[in-house]
């Protein structure tokens, strides 16, 4: 008997290969089904899915493309069966303007087509992309809501069928799940991450920062959860247009520096809208005729909100991305907006606990200057008057000078807790602008390291009869005494004296000053007197 050979008899039999290879298919399909929701990464789960549905129907090239549902466009392109040389040569993701890609786009229907070449609609391909005869693409939906496609090309043993179709039906709607999901949970950590965000930006305005800390707070907050290249607030400016007082840039750069005093000028018509409460979103700053400042080259898609709360507009909050950057999704504007509301209001309540608190400090001085003012003024001015008449009655030579020395005694006293209370009158934050002003803040500056106060003593109109560059030449005396004050050992006290009303040598009235310390010289002598005097 002539038996099979003994490979014939070791091969199993056609049918039972078609079985094993479907049995593989089906476990290969459940896999990836099952696979779907298991990894929260969405990019791998969309990456698997091509694989499999590439492999389950023999075909050579696959792709998925993610589609942006405002734009129209594929945002994120997953493929399979092509090297990174051959994706290199293709050249530029595609966006779904043309070609076969375009068409599933612009209308989400099952395609099959078994000669691309003869199919008009097949224009536009890439002269780096692979050739292709055949083609099946679905799209990906949830509902209503399309996602993205799902591509595939060149079968390898004949041409598509509708099994193949089904089983890739079936794929894209399980990647329909998983973009949905991904989304969803996408949305929900951006959303928890802007309402930290918000949140902080709250705490940190109502823990008494100044209001250019503010806006700095508010702008690197802002570009940090918007992702973008730079957080910038502007303000409007007196001549109708907006300057850019803050800004953070994403690696803290002297760009920053550059970008702040950049205006928008008036009657732009972004300021426009600005002005009248609404956003203003950009595709591209470095292309919109609306955009004018000359910083605008450096950014693309752009959001420009306005921070208003109570029907106030207190500026815009802006958030450009680099050049080429992926533009901002409706629900990145939602929560910008929601962001920029929230930080209006908080930078408005900070601006008003700032005022109370400063109102606090205004009224306890006020209480301070009136009780100096009412009781020890009128006490020591009463003392004065009687010692003055106790002076006139008194015989004796020496009774009378050592009246006359508490006479002078009292008159310093009164004159320095008048300059007291004049000191307590000044803002605490603002920028002594009076010469009696800047005397004060000269003698402070030197409180600590002298160890006690200097006494000072204005005489006459200070501030209204030394002008410039008197006061300059004055201030310049000043700082030169203290400083060698300072220098000199055992010194306890120091006197300035400013006499707006003193007589000179040549006999003309002018200003003049005095500064007096108890401090050792150099001759073992002690009191050291630096005068300084100009015609008035």
């Amino acid at each position: 008997m002539n038996g099979p050979k003994g490979d014939e008899r070791a091969r199993p039999p056609a049918s039972a290969r078609q079985d094993t290879a479907t049995e593989a298919g089906l476990a290969l399909f459940l896999e990836a089904v099952l696979s779907v929701g298991v990894d929260l990464d969405l990019p791998t789960t969309l990456q698997h899915l091509v694989d499999t549905a590439t492999q389950l129907a023999g075909a050579r090239f696959g792709a998925l493309g993610v589609v942006d549902p405002e734009c129209k466009q594929i945002t994120e392109l997953f493929t399979s069966g092509i090297s990174a040389a051959e994706r290199e040569a293709i050249g530029p993701m595609p966006t779904g303007d043309a070609g076969l890609v375009g068409v599933l786009i612009r209308d989400p229907q099952p395609l099959l087509i078994n000669d691309v070449e003869a199919d008009p609609r097949a224009a536009g391909v890439p002269e780096g992309h692979p050739a292709m005869r055949s083609f099946l693409g679905v799209p990906i939906r949830v509902h209503t809501e399309v996602f993205g496609n799902l591509y595939l090309s060149e079968k390898v043993d004949g041409p598509f069928t509708e099994d193949d179709l089904s089983v890739l039906q079936v794929l894209a709607s399980q990647a329909g799940i998983a973009i949905g999901n991904a989304r969803l949970y996408a949305s929900a950590r951006q959303r928890a991450r802007w309402i930290e965000g918000a949140a902080a930006v709250t705490t940190a305005l109502l823990t008494g920062e100044s209001a250019d800390d503010a806006l700095m707070t508010v702008a690197e907050q802002a570009r940090i959860l918007a992702d973008a290249s730079a957080g910038v607030v502007l303000q409007p400016t007196d001549d109708g247009g907006m300057e850019i007082v803050a800004a953070a840039t994403t690696d803290g750069s002297g760009d920053a520096d550059d970008i702040v005093g950049a205006a928008i000028a008036p009657g732009s018509p972004v300021l426009v809208q600005l002005l009248g409460g609404e956003p203003v979103f950009i595709a591209d700053s470095a292309t919109d005729p609306r955009m004018t400042t000359h910083v605008r080259s450096r950014f693309g898609p752009s959001m420009m909100l306005p921070l208003q709360s109570g029907g106030r507009l207190i500026g815009t909050l802006a958030l450009p991305r680099e050049r080429g950057g992926r533009p901002y999704t409706a629900g990145d504007r939602l929560l910008a907006a929601q962001f920029a509301s929230q930080a209006a209001l908080a930078l408005v309540l900070a601006d008003a606990q700032h005022n109370r608190e400063q109102l606090a400090v205004y009224e306890d001085r006020d209480r301070i200057a009136r009780d100096l003012h009412d009781l020890v003024v009128q006490r020591l001015f009463a003392t004065e008057m009687m010692l003055e008449s106790t002076r006139r009655r008194a015989a004796a030579d020496d009774a009378d000078e050592l009246l006359s020395r508490a006479v002078d005694e009292l008159d310093s006293t009164i004159q320095e807790v008048r300059t007291a209370i004049f000191a307590l009158q000044q803002p605490p934050s603002e920028t002594p602008a009076s010469l009696r002003s800047r005397v004060l803040r000269e003698t402070a500056a030197v409180s600590s390291a002298l160890g006690f106060r200097p006494s000072v003593r204005f005489r006459g109109a200070v501030d209204t009869l030394v002008r410039e560059p008197d006061d300059r030449q004055l201030l310049t005396a000043l700082r030169g005494a203290l400083a060698a004050a300072r220098r000199r050992p055992g010194i306890t006290a120091v006197e300035v004296d400013v006499d707006a009303t003193a007589r000179l040598p040549d006999g003309r009235t002018g200003v003049r000053l005095v500064v007096r310390d108890d401090g050792e010289r150099e001759d073992d002598g002690s009191g050291t007197t630096v005068s300084w005097q100009a015609p008035g």
